[in-house]
């Protein structure tokens, strides 16, 4: 249903789905969106992440975020500036 997707959108519903080695695999925007936007996408997801996280989960629970593009090289972010 396209109308509920897009409401859901609208009001903050991040997905992202998670691999079996516990890599997370979200889009956070396009090439033609400005730098603040994909800043922000990826404080959202981050976010979203975070409080998914499980009570019982021990340790640090992001070790590293890594952004790419289709096919390109991964650019590593400082996870603790998104924490």
């Amino acid at each position: 249903d396209v109308k509920t997707a897009i409401e859901e959108t609208k009001a903050g519903k991040v997905e992202y789905r998670v691999d079996k080695t516990g890599v997370i695999h979200s889009p956070v925007g396009k090439v033609s969106f400005d730098d603040a936007k994909l800043v922000e996408n990826t404080r959202v997801l981050i976010s979203a992440v975070m409080k998914a996280k499980p009570t019982t989960a021990k340790g640090r629970y992001l070790k590293k975020i890594n952004v790419a593009a289709t096919m390109s090289p991964g650019v590593l972010l400082d996870e603790l500036a998104y924490a």
